[in-house]
């Protein structure tokens, strides 16, 4: 059937009711103009009473007359027929999941991704309420980024005194989330701003000195400039082999934001020329915890 104008669409409707102060007297104003009686249905003490001239009432326009007079105590109300009161939402808890289409949900598929600016429900219980917020905002307040992180090595060897303490040059940056590594002058991770609390470390040194020179290696992290952390320490004096040795090792420290940390070594020998590789075995990495 063709439509001028929109397609009526079908929705949940309720007719307008009018409840009448009654008094003695046949008649009444509507609040609304009606064309005949036939318009409203009128019931009186629970009784629908019966329109048209001759019976029990007509209506015209705002006019309700009755024809026998209402007494007090009466209750009467009319139901507006023809004047719909439309409402667009379904009444409360009235839906159900065969009343739904299977496309509510778009593509019904799950993302496999999501946009910073995507929304995502939520139920808000304070407030008994769905409740919609970004992605960005929703991420903020949970779980977090292992950030700042980092992954420095040596490149190239690093000549040493035996049997001294001294810092490992760790000059190549692999990644350096923060900006947080100098892997020019002081070879440090320093924490940022802001960004205190627990890290993890993971450091190791590849040393040798030579023929059957080497000794012992001592692997150990230093704290603003103090040895906090014995990473290792590896004695190979009676071994057969002792060349070259690696070693590695971690540790979890609780730190403030400009907190530094370095990576220092050891090289006991009996002889030869201590040195530190310059290879991915000589590394440090690091990252903060989530909490």
């Amino acid at each position: 059937m063709a439509y001028i104008g929109n397609t009526p669409a079908e929705n949940y409707a309720s007719f307008l009711t009018e409840t009448f102060t009654v008094s003695a007297t046949t008649n009444y104003t509507l609040s609304h103009a009606v064309t005949n009686e036939n318009d409203i249905r009128l019931v009186i003490n629970g009784v629908v009473q019966q329109p048209g001239s001759g019976k029990a009432y007509t209506a015209s326009g705002t006019t309700l007359t009755l024809t026998s007079a209402t007494v007090s105590g009466d209750v009467m109300y009319a139901v507006y027929l023809g004047r719909a009161l439309q409402t667009v939402n379904p009444p409360a808890a009235s839906v159900g999941n065969s009343q739904t289409a299977p496309t509510i949900i778009t593509g019904q598929t799950a993302e496999t991704s999501i946009a910073t600016d995507d929304t995502i429900l939520i139920h808000d219980t304070s407030a008994s309420a769905l409740r919609k917020m970004t992605r960005a905002n929703f991420v903020s307040g949970i779980g977090g980024t292992n950030t700042p992180n980092f992954y420095v090595n040596r490149s190239g060897t690093q000549t040493i005194s035996a049997d001294t303490w001294t810092k490992v040059q760790l000059n190549n940056e692999v990644y350096d989330s923060g900006s947080a590594f100098d892997s020019s002058t002081n070879y440090r991770f320093t924490v940022p701003s802001g960004q205190g609390g627990k890290y993890f470390f993971q450091g190791s040194v590849y040393g040798y000195s030579g023929d059957n020179n080497l000794q012992r290696v001592h692997i150990r992290l230093y704290k603003n400039g103090s040895a906090i952390v014995v990473f290792s320490e590896n004695d190979w004096t009676n071994q057969a082999y002792r060349n070259a040795q690696m070693y590695s090792s971690s540790a979890v420290l609780s730190l403030s934001a400009g907190d530094y940390i370095e990576l220092w070594v050891a090289l006991y020998s009996g002889g030869g020329t201590p040195t530190i590789d310059g290879s991915t075995a000589t590394r440090l990495s690091g990252y903060k915890i989530i909490e």
